[in-house]
């Protein structure tokens, strides 16, 4: 959620602004940040339908997909697996470019991320 990896900095932050948009489509939004938790609760006070979770995997519990808006070490070498398994759709869009998109596509979870071509698993 921070606007850059390894700090609590919330300005500007571009998760604030697609937490937003999700939630005025009508979406619920489960969100999670080693370090910015505690200020993102602060910004989205009013947000009812926002749940931020402790831990990186509880956090795609059910989830419909996985938004990556920054760059955090811990979300570098995911268990996609794990991932898969955790959402309700396998899919990722990454705000990051953090991960190949081939080897994502071969877990069997559609990739999406910016500038790149859509990589989807063989079914």
């Amino acid at each position: 959620m921070a606007f850059k990896p390894n700090t609590d900095d919330m300005r500007e932050a571009s998760s604030l602004v697609l937490i937003r948009n999700l939630l005025d489509a009508g979406a619920k939004v489960r969100a999670h940040d080693p370090e910015s938790m505690e200020i993102a609760r602060g910004m989205l006070a009013n947000a009812e339908e926002v749940k931020f979770c402790d831990d990186l995997y509880s956090t795609l519990d059910g989830a419909d997909a996985l938004a990556i808006v920054t760059e955090w070490k811990a979300f570098r070498s995911p268990d996609f697996a794990r991932v898969k398994v955790a959402l309700s759709e396998p899919i990722i869009f990454d705000g990051r470019n953090l991960y190949d998109p081939g080897a994502v596509s071969t877990t069997g979870i559609e990739y999406h991320a910016i500038g790149r071509q859509v990589a989807c698993p063989n079914k």
